[in-house]
């Protein structure tokens, strides 16, 4: 291990920082000195320094606080060693065919009708495989081809590789991400907190309707709520309702909220018992809709539609990206790339509609990650887990 010593604030003890970097818009860092892994319900409360946090939807939180920040853009040229080489575009799979998501989105539709429920988000998980060294493939190659083809207001990127433990580390298994989200989950400055949730997704904006404008309402409501329980009173606005922001290959529909809190340097653990999981990728009632996707969807999100970003626990200062438009790597299977795409079900929902809103926000950057774009696809075709059989007419996107 080599790198500069950084004092443990707990042991007052030097630490040698070990390989590991993350970079996001206007920050970047590097040196691993501490790391934390907590299952779901884990409490965590940084006493110093700056940490990359990764939070899976289904709760489980990891951070690796960095020796170095450097509060400038990242240079592309400095973060790409090398050229991305994706999978095959024919060998992603997904957790849901068409078929069964179309079931799942009419099982959604019949809870609303019974009253259990007003929204749910149903979500499906695609993966390839992509084998690769130890440490796995080039994540600056594949953030490069993203800041080309697909670039977006919070993106992420965060490579930690595993340790096993020897070497007087502690046990580790590393971190693999490389996000192009559009949404902001939470960003804490200047004693306020601002949320942007995104609702109603089209290929232009005279795809969005009544039903993208009903349901941003709806999950703005549940925002406004999750951040009163950390504001002061009567501080909660929205400051820009129902904004249409325009993104490779299509167009959101955004709100934001912002209210001053009560604490100027709030705790990790308060906003986040507020405010997680986000409440566009869970839905309303939250409890509710929690229920239904554990039901319905049959593998775990990750950290797609987690939380992704970085706190600074100096400053009390953070910014966290809604894990969306998000590639995974993990090790299992040889090595396997992953990526999630869902959509908002209500009772206006059209379960085929719904379905293509889930192709059309994975088709580019599936693309891309699979060198489409480059060799003029549109988009690769997906295999469901269910039969193995590619979706007839359709590419699963």
């Amino acid at each position: 291990m080599t790198g500069p010593e950084v004092a443990d604030d707990e042991r007052r003890t030097p630490r040698r920082a070990r390989a590991g970097r993350a970079t996001f818009p206007g920050v970047r860092a590097s040196g691993v000195v501490d790391h934390v892994d907590l299952d779901a319900g884990g409490q965590w409360t940084p006493d110093g320094g700056f940490w990359a946090v990764v939070v899976d939807f289904e709760g489980r939180l990891r951070a690796w606080r960095f020796a170095a920040v450097d509060r400038r853009e990242p240079d592309e040229e400095a973060s790409r060693p090398g050229e991305w080489v994706g999978p095959e575009p024919w060998s992603w799979r997904s957790s849901l065919d068409r078929e069964a998501y179309l079931g799942a989105v009419e099982s959604v539709r019949a809870a609303v009708r019974e009253g259990e429920v007003y929204q749910a988000n149903i979500c499906r998980v695609l993966e390839a495989p992509l084998p690769a060294a130890a440490g796995g493939p080039d994540p600056w190659a594949l953030t490069a081809v993203l800041h080309r083809g697909n670039p977006a207001p919070y993106s992420a990127t965060l490579h930690v590789p595993p340790v096993d433990g020897d070497a007087g580390c502690e046990r580790d298994e590393g971190v693999w991400i490389v996000s192009a989200s559009p949404e902001l989950f939470l960003e804490v400055r200047d004693g306020t907190v601002m949320s942007g949730p995104i609702k109603g997704t089209a290929p232009s904006s005279a795809g969005l309707g009544a039903k993208d404008e009903a349901e941003n309402i709806m999950i703005t409501d549940l925002v406004r709520n999750d951040l009163q329980r950390v504001c002061l009173p009567g501080t909660v606005e929205v400051v820009d309702l129902l904004a249409h922001e325009e993104h490779p290959g299509l167009v959101h529909l955004v709100t934001r909220v912002r209210g001053r809190l009560r604490e100027a340097r709030p705790i990790w653990e308060s906003l986040r018992e507020a405010t997680f999981p986000p409440a566009s990728v869970s839905g309303a009632p939250k409890a509710a809709a929690l229920d239904i996707i554990r039901s319905l969807e049959p593998v775990d999100r990750g950290p797609y539609c987690g939380a992704i970003g970085w706190w600074d626990a100096d400053s009390g200062e953070a910014v966290l990206a809604v894990g969306i438009r998000t590639f995974w790597w993990t090790s299992e299977v040889g090595g396997t790339l992953r990526f999630g795409t869902g959509a908002g079900i209500t009772w206006g929902s059209n379960a085929a509609q719904e379905w293509q809103e889930t192709e059309l926000k994975a088709a580019r950057l599936v693309a891309l990650a699979s060198g489409g774009m480059r060799r003029g696809a549109s988009a690769p075709p997906v295999r469901g887990e269910q039969d193995g059989q590619p979706d007839e007419g359709e590419g699963s996107r």
